[in-house]
């Protein structure tokens, strides 16, 4: 459905022209070890220690069998096991592990802390929790055992320091589960770039096909090369990038942790035809110094998401590694993407959209309070219905209710105009909109503009209290490395040239690094709360332009 169409209002009927797939993750993995046994599956790069270790179709679902049949003598079928690591193959082979053996894996941000981990094995109801001995500055032992005694459910706790030990206990003449495609395979923790994470209960069947319709969209050849470093806890990395190459028989490259310059090196090495990054990687990537030194013609396509990708940045990308793009939208509660740009769309559509939504998937633009489709290029809500939906919120019903509607419809809170032909552009979320004096300002719009700009490298717009407005525009500001480094009224007359003064940023805020989850989302409810309680950010690293406390300029 990429011809030309022309709709009469904001709805997108589902494409059924690409057959649902009624599989598992364990039937894909045996699928390929039986058509391709000998190809190269998985390759983990070691951001660390620059190795790499590699598992063909075989290997890998041979070894994936191993773990399931370990994990089913501790556990049994239904049970919500979680992993609290940064991306490793272990992580990848527990993943495929638990699938077979009919388990649940609740995977937790190896970023977070005591609090935080409690939080998500106790609303999960976690029966056990494979943990790394330590990540960054937290013994993770420690935290596991103190942690231990307040969680009733928890009753394993299995370090990947004792992997090989695990896995050899399994009795490897016990018979798997027969799992069904619609069975529970995960509960993802959403992100909170605007608020208290909750756990989405994901399904076989939606993250095999929407992790396959991104890969078929983005032209990700048969047999290629897909190289990623999105954490794994996060849909784009265990399920977009992983099941996107298992899908069409490919090679899973699978950096452990993202460095620019190895990732850089991994394309060249291993000939990757296609890379998933946000923008901040791509960023990075872009911007390093051994780019221009290495090979990078097998790289046909960057697959770019997680996070409004700014037009400017796209052009540049295109040109910079002389290669396609293809934008992604989605969700965790909807298993990955649900629109996506096509990599031989128009450059305006390229740069300007989140392309069409994805095959068979309902989307439309809602009136938020109503519900009600919206006439062709009006503001409102992205809602989407079809078999990528959730199962819910874990132990979660109202949340679940006020999200995914009885009628099907899944209210994403994130806001969008859809024109004639289908394309979307995002505006903003819902709760990202600012209200000054009563007129509804999109952030979007104002970070677009600034996004053009020749100094800046990154650009949050967010609100801030005011005792007359009720809120006013705050815009926060990193500039790029050794560029000059405006100040807040040039950048208020670079804004008020292009845009209306109710909409031009009257607080300007400079610093070196944002707030950001793990895959590189700005939580722009932390800008919020700072600005508003008069700190910007708490880390200790992050410095205002003047080098001292935090700066706002008023205008």
């Amino acid at each position: 459905m990429q011809g030309e169409i022309r709709l009469d209002e904001s709805y997108w009927p589902a494409d059924h022209s690409f057959a649902l797939w009624e599989k598992t993750l364990g039937d894909v993995l045996r699928s390929a070890a039986q058509q391709v046994p000998d190809r190269t599956a998985f390759v983990e790069g070691n951001a660390a220690t620059k190795s790499t270790r590699r598992w063909t179709y075989r290997e890998l679902l041979a070894a994936a069998e191993r773990v399931a049949r370990a994990l089913l003598t501790c556990f049994s079928p239904g049970d919500r096991v979680a992993v609290w690591s940064p991306n490793s193959a272990e992580w990848v082979l527990l993943q495929h592990g638990a699938s077979l053996a009919g388990l649940v894996l609740v995977t937790v941000n190896p970023a977070y802390l005591a609090d935080e981990v409690r939080h998500v094995l106790g609303s999960a109801r976690a029966a056990g929790v494979f943990f790394t001995e330590a990540y960054r500055n937290t013994n993770q032992r420690q935290v596991i055992e103190a942690i231990a005694p307040g969680l009733p459910h928890l009753r394993e706790m299995i370090c990947f320091a004792d992997w090989e030990a695990f896995c050899a206990a399994g009795d490897a003449d016990a018979d798997l589960p027969h799992v069904q495609p619609s069975a529970m395979v995960q509960i993802q923790f959403t992100s909170g770039t605007t608020g208290f994470p909750k756990g989405a209960c994901l399904h076989h069947r939606g993250l095999v096909n929407a992790s396959r319709f991104a890969s078929l969209r983005a032209d990700f050849p048969e047999g290629g090369v897909w190289v990623s470093a999105m954490p794994l806890f996060h849909v784009g990395g265990c399920a977009g990038s992983q099941l996107g190459a298992f899908t069409r028989l490919g090679t899973f490259v699978m950096l452990t942790h993202f460095d620019a310059a190895y990732m850089l090196e991994l394309i060249a090495r291993e000939r990757g035809n296609h890379i998933h990054a946000v923008p901040t990687m791509v960023i990075g990537l872009m911007e390093h110094p051994s780019r221009p030194s290495l090979d990078l013609s097998s790289l046909k396509v960057i697959m770019s998401g997680g996070t409004p990708v700014p037009a400017p940045l796209v052009v540049k990308v295109m040109k910079t590694f002389d290669c396609r793009f293809t934008i992604t939208f989605g969700q965790t509660e909807l298993n990955g993407v649900i629109c996506q740009t096509f990599p031989g769309d128009a450059p305006e559509r390229q740069a300007e959209t989140i392309g069409r939504p994805a095959p068979q998937m309902e989307v439309k633009i809602a009136d938020p309070q109503t519900g009600e489709t919206l006439p062709i290029g009006q503001n409102g809500e992205i809602w989407a219905r079809g078999y990528q939906t959730m199962l819910g919120y874990f132990d979660l019903q109202e949340a679940s209710r006020s999200t995914l509607r009885a009628d099907g419809w899944l209210r994403t809170g994130d806001q969008a105009r859809m024109d004639e032909h289908g394309y979307l552009r995002i505006t903003g979320r819902l709760k990202d909109s600012i209200i000054r004096g009563g007129e509804n300002i999109y952030p979007r719009e104002i970070e677009d503009v600034l996004w053009t700009h020749e100094s800046i490298a990154q650009i949050a717009v967010v609100g801030a209290p005011d005792a007359k407005w009720g809120e006013i525009v705050a815009a926060v500001v990193r500039f790029k490395p050794g560029s000059p480094r405006p100040g807040a009224d040039e950048l208020h007359a670079f804004c008020r040239a292009r845009l209306a003064a109710y909409k031009t940023p009257a607080l300007w805020f400079f610093v070196d690094e944002f707030p950001a989850t793990s895959s590189g989302k700005i939580q722009k409810y932390k800008l919020r709360e700072q600005i508003a309680a008069g700190v910007l950010v708490s880390e200790p690293h992050i410095v205002s332009h003047t080098g001292s406390a935090p700066r706002a300029s008023a205008v």
